[in-house]
């Protein structure tokens, strides 16, 4: 019997218009369904959420058409811009609305930044920690005026490092899925018997 393929929920954090992010995240999503990976691109432009009200988050129709979609996720793939050594508010935003949703999965991160982006992959890693979840030990930062051309990588720095990415989320989002599956079926005293039924 063959297993089910990964879910990965790739979150665009950008509101640009003409977002690198979401061009990135797209493309590195070309290439996680080509390894055999289910795709799911949230774009939070296109599909925005509510400023974060913990009396009234939860009552939107915004957040459960959301929710349906992050329960679903084995992985998540955050994007977002660097804005001042931090990530998006509209990313932010999202996270405030599902950290107990994350519990238990992998979030991996890709930032586009003219510094780096260590800051913005260090404050989400942060931010994944605190919500029990798992995070790569590493995230892929791009310059958009170096690293693409007509909205497609073209350096090959970034094409190494986004198949990298993809290899390593296929791996350790399968691993981790599996042993989340294990842990919430099971009786162990694990970080995640909180979640159990």
């Amino acid at each position: 019997m063959s297993e089910s393929p990964l879910n990965v929920l790739a979150v665009s954090g950008s509101l640009h218009e003409r977002s690198v992010t979401l061009k990135v995240l797209s493309e590195i999503g070309e290439g996680l369904r080509e390894v055999g990976c289910t795709v799911d691109i949230l774009d939070l432009r296109e599909e925005p959420l509510p400023l974060f009200d913990p009396d009234t988050a939860y009552e939107q129709p915004e957040y459960e058409r959301a929710r349906e979609r992050v329960l679903k996720a084995d992985v998540f793939l955050l994007g977002t811009p660097d804005y001042h050594g931090s990530p998006s508010g509209v990313l932010k935003n999202f996270l405030d609305h599902f950290w107990r949703e994350f519990s238990g999965k992998l979030i991996a991160t890709i930032v586009a930044s003219h510094e780096k982006g260590l800051t913005v992959t260090d404050q989400l890693r942060t931010i994944a920690r605190q919500c029990y979840a798992w995070t790569l030990p590493y995230g892929v930062s791009f310059n958009g005026r170096v690293d693409l051309k007509d909205g497609r990588i073209a350096s090959e720095a970034l094409e190494k490092r986004a198949e990298m990415l993809v290899h390593d989320i296929r791996v350790y989002g399968r691993l981790l899925a599996q042993q989340r599956a294990a842990d919430l079926a099971g009786k162990n005293p694990g970080f995640l018997a909180r979640l159990r039924k």
